[in-house]
């Protein structure tokens, strides 16, 4: 944005979560950038006791209004639930906690940027991360007029650092310190932790930072285990509770949280293009896309399993770079939940200590029937066919191989083209001994380049144009012994094809008479008697004996 667009954003809505970034942008809106009024809008998408008091936090570092709006339904409903039908994880590891929750955010204000009449919103992402690009992205589809304020992208404050000296100098609370100055992002769906002591990706996570886990040592020593129930790809009820998808989800967290499942440390790659490292706590997210995937693996089938496997990375990094309301993330979430009609039934999971494991999986629509798979005598298979669909899926692998046998052999050949004459092959040019030569019958197709086939009997040469014969070879023209060259000049070659030299029987080639000339070795060069004085190379591994 630039400075003449700048001076114009005179009423903003932040998107303010009460944290080290986002106040200190308040204040730096009001102070230093000129905006006649910022508007403060947090949304609870379920950061819990992190909302107590934000609104007079707000308020008392510049706020002219503060909006906060209860999202958490709609969240999971709207959000999560989607990105678990679609099994979206993102590199394999990661979640989605904090790219699901900011579409919703930003959509939430941009409806309060049209209603309050203001030319602008702004944002706390730096200049470095992802979220910067989900909160424009989303800005920008749902209304294209609204101009969007980046401050870490204008501003003179290059670290966290400066900020908490600016957050002390001028009196405004922050929850951050110098001893922990890494950044969280807290809603229901997880808690992320990134920067200070986990920039460097060696040091391991201080036990003290988790919030919604227990290590898995200090979990209790027996077994939990959980029922949840699925409709159409959605999770209804936990231990046969109905509950809403918001209430589900916390109540996930806290049964998955007291069994230390829910961690995991990873390296992620940003859309921007560098690597970053990030520590995440989804314990009831953990439990959904597990319990997800173990009855879709019980009612889909294997080519739509396959399908959705294939896309799973794109639809996860269209939703980890921003695009959520992009129009290919849309017909794909279309085309996933056309899967979801039959994804209905009852996972249940066995917890211990940071593990997951499946305890048992039901449905109405399950594919799994045991008179086929059983390992008893059945009557409903015959084992015998299973002879011909190898035989048939095996036909792929075995032509190659027979072709490149018949090759070696020298038996293949390409084929005839239609309507030519029998007859052999090729023919041989020579006595037998010689050098091969093959010939090519009228309407027969040998492979360039290719082996040949044996020789046949003779056949008569094929009639064409004769080769013109060679002219003949001039003599050698020398001169007669009273012509001499003058004296200094160089002396005339005989014209003509050099005479070849005979050597006669039981001579000796020039090469070896006389004493073999001495080869010079190369400065730096090693004596061939050294090699013999090294001592013998140590294996690692003993030789075999």
């Amino acid at each position: 944005m630039t400075a003449d667009s700048a001076a114009k954003a005179k009423k903003i809505v932040l998107a303010y979560s009460g944290g080290l970034d986002t106040s200190i942008i308040l204040k730096w809106l009001r102070t230093t950038y000129g905006a006649e009024e910022v508007i403060a809008f947090c949304a609870d998408v379920g950061q819990a006791d992190e909302l107590d008091g934000l609104e007079a936090k707000a308020l008392a570092t510049g706020a002219s209004k503060c909006y906060i709006r209860d999202l958490k339904e709609e969240f999971v409903r709207d959000y999560v639930f989607p990105a678990v039908r679609a099994n979206a994880i993102y590199e394999g590891q990661y979640l989605l906690g904090t790219s699901l929750a900011r579409p919703i955010i930003a959509k939430h204000m941009v409806e309060i940027a049209r209603s309050e009449g203001a030319d602008a919103v702004a944002h706390g992402a730096t200049g470095k991360g992802n979220d910067q690009v989900r909160f424009e992205l989303t800005t920008m589809a749902l209304d294209g007029s609204l101009r969007t304020v980046a401050p870490w992208r204008e501003w003179s404050f290059k670290s966290r650092t400066d900020l908490m000296a600016y957050a002390a100098a001028n009196g405004i609370p922050v929850p951050v310190t110098a001893a922990k100055p890494y950044s969280t992002d807290r809603n229901l769906l997880h808690i992320s932790f990134e920067g200070g002591v986990l920039e460097d990706p060696w040091n391991e996570p201080e036990e003290d930072m988790f919030l919604l886990t227990v290590a898995p040592e200090k979990a209790p020593d027996r077994p939990r285990y959980v029922e949840i129930g699925f409709e159409r790809g959605d999770a209804v009820a936990v231990d046969g509770e109905a509950l809403s998808p918001a209430e589900l989800l916390a109540r996930l967290n806290a049964i998955a949280g007291e069994n230390g499942v829910g961690r995991v440390d990873i390296v992620e790659s940003r859309f921007v293009g560098m690597k970053s490292r990030g520590v995440y706590e989804t314990p009831g997210g953990t439990l959904l896309h597990f319990a997800h995937r173990n009855l879709e693996s019980l009612t889909l089938d294997r080519e739509v399993i396959a399908l959705k496997d294939s896309l799973v990375p794109r639809y996860a990094g269209m939703v980890y770079n921003g695009f959520w309301f992009a129009p290919e993330r849309e017909a794909l979430q279309s085309m996933i939940d056309g899967t979801q009609a039959k994804v209905t039934g009852t996972v249940r999971l066995k917890l211990y200590k940071g593990g997951l494991w499946t305890a048992g999986r039901k449905s109405p629509h399950s594919l799994y029937d045991p008179e086929f798979a059983t390992f008893e005598e059945d009557a409903v298979y015959d084992q015998a066919d299973a002879g011909g669909f190898i035989r048939v899926n095996g036909l792929r692998l075995r032509i190659p191989l027979k072709l490149a046998d018949e090759r070696r052999k020298g038996w293949w050949r390409w084929g005839k083209a239609p309507g030519a004459a029998p007859g052999r092959p090729a023919t041989a040019g020579r006595a037998a001994g010689g050098p091969r030569r093959f010939r090519r019958q009228p309407g027969e197709l040998l492979p360039p380049g290719g082996p040949r086939p044996p020789p046949g009997p003779a056949s008569p040469r094929l009639p064409g144009p004769k080769r013109p014969p060679r002219p003949p070879r001039a003599p050698a023209r020398l001169l007669p012994p009273s012509r001499k060259p003058p004296r200094g000049a160089a002396p005339l070659r005989p014209q003509g094809p050099r005479p070849r030299r005979r050597r006669p029987r039981g001579a000796v080639p020039p090469r070896q008479q006389g004493p073999r000339p001495r080869r010079r070795r190369p400065r730096g060069a090693v004596r061939s008697r050294l090699l013999s004085r090294m001592p013998p190379p140590v294996f690692l591994c003993p030789p075999r004996t």
